[in-house]
């Protein structure tokens, strides 16, 4: 009898693990909700937060529907649960995917001790299968162009695997196990605001209904490269995301869905880009496993000597987005209310963060891993690190945040969005509303370090403060 351990795969199809360990013999499946991944941290918030809490949740239940309701669930550390379970009921075998950084591969040690049983475990979560890599980890570029170009020219993608005919067994005494409430993890319970891009759900059936949506009934792949920098609306970006960090749908079903669309509907450099886009997700995941606990280290994968503010009170007015610019604002805004924010916004908080308030950029990655529904452990950290430059960009980058704001906000319609506090204020200031005299401040109905704040700190200066820095 095999088990199987349910991680960061919470599919049916195209999940080689599941399907193996079927195909070995009868199946169990377990899905453990660690405690530790809800625990509060130092900086001062859970680890997990609501949003994301709930899109786990969820697609734990879409997981056990889809297995007909064959999968078991436990609140404890899987390296506590999994082998007494196996001790108990006499499994013969361990099935899982393998994961890549410390605190993953610290519960799979500390599993691997306490059971004798033979381990099945599986590097499934990719785009490019490891062992169809032409280099070895060691060798792995620097440089994200000469990864991509070396596989796209010597490597290919694996065909998805379909979802297995035969599904998981139940057996008599073994309790199923509720499926936690957000109560029960010890959070506090949020509602999705309502201005949200789109009314995310987790699990796999939703992944799928988004990806047919996305491709072929609103066919906005079609114009992907040209309004993935967007801010407002449902379809500006494929929002895959969500369920790619939950396992919920893989890169290479996502692939073969739109070599589908390029064969069926139309092929262009969209098509290509959200290609290119499930490589720079790979990368990530190979720096991972290339540097290890580097890229969780102030100087990253560079190794740079830095001196950083650790202010809890800088970073707080950061966190709820009260810094006094509002494209940075806005941006927080959206993310604490519903648990996700565009990739544009992403780089803008980072760097501001890291390069104008010279923060230790580790705070904001820890807070988008509480916060993001999408939370995945190696392109979050890799793309922080990248807005810190002491990732894989070897220059000293920055992002002109007022610029940033005029190129994609240029009429203020997402600031509005969410700072209603600045919604009569007329384009000329929205970015700067601290420019807004008096008289004016009156008539746009906002007076300013009342209504909305100050600016914490002067844009210019602080350009001026980063390039000394690089010099």
């Amino acid at each position: 009898m095999n088990l199987v351990w349910f991680r960061n795969d919470l599919r049916t199809k195209d999940n080689p693990v599941l399907n193996n360990a079927i195909n070995s013999g009868n199946t169990v499946c377990i899905y453990c909700f660690d405690p530790r991944h809800f625990e509060s941290i130092p900086c001062g918030f859970p680890r997990t937060d609501t949003h994301r809490a709930r899109f786990l949740i969820e697609s734990v239940e879409n997981l056990r529907k889809n297995l007909d309701g064959s999968l078991i669930v436990r609140i404890g550390k899987p390296e506590d649960i999994i082998p007494e379970l196996i001790e108990k009921h006499g499994f013969t075998s361990l099935w899982y995917q393998k994961e890549h950084t410390s605190e993953e591969i610290h519960a799979e040690e500390q599993l691997k001790n306490k059971i004798s049983r033979p381990i099945h475990r599986f590097t499934d979560q990719l785009l490019y299968h490891p062992d169809d890599l032409p280099f070895s980890f060691d060798e792995i570029p620097d440089v994200f162009t000469q990864f991509r170009k070396k596989l796209e020219k010597f490597a290919e993608v694996r065909e998805p695997v379909e979802k297995p005919v035969q599904l998981p067994v139940e057996i008599i005494g073994l309790e199923p196990g509720e499926i936690p409430s957000i109560q029960d993890l010890g959070l506090k319970e949020q509602q999705t605001d309502h201005r949200s891009v789109i009314a995310f759900k987790g699990g796999e059936d939703e992944a799928w209904k988004r990806l047919e949506h996305y491709l072929f009934e609103s066919d906005s792949l079609r114009d992907y490269k040209y309004t993935r920098n967007g801010l407002l609306g449902a379809n500006y970006s494929s929002k895959f995301s969500p369920w790619l960090a939950h396992g919920c749908i893989s890169a290479r079903s996502i692939n073969k869905q739109v070599e589908l669309y390029e064969k069926k509907v139309h092929k262009n450099d969209s098509t290509y880009w959200m290609k290119f886009e499930l490589i720079w997700r790979d990368y990530f995941r190979y720096s991972a496993m290339k540097y290890g606990n580097k890229i969780f280290q102030l100087g990253g994968i560079q190794q740079k000597e830095l001196k950083k503010s650790t202010d809890p009170e800088i970073f707080q007015k950061w966190a709820e987005g009260s810094t006094g610019i509002p494209f940075i604002d806005a941006n927080m805004h959206e993310l604490n209310q519903t648990g996700f924010m565009s990739n544009r916004g992403r780089q803008n908080v980072a760097s501001f963060l890291a390069q104008n308030l010279n923060f230790d950029w580790r705070w904001g990655a820890a807070y988008f891993e509480s916060k993001l529904i999408d939370y995945d452990v190696c392109s979050n950290w890799g793309n922080w690190a990248y807005n810190a430059t002491v990732g894989h960009d070897p220059r000293n980058r920055y992002f002109n945040i007022l610029n940033q704001a005029d190129r994609y906000d240029k009429k203020g319609e997402y600031v509005r969005h969410w700072l209603p506090e600045l919604k009569n204020v007329p384009a000329e200031f929205i970015h700067e509303p601290h420019r807004i005299g008096p008289d004016q401040q009156k008539l746009f109905e906002v007076i300013i370090g009342r209504d909305y704040p100050e600016p914490m700190i002067d844009l210019e200066e602080s350009y001026e403060e980063i390039k000394n820095q690089q010099d």
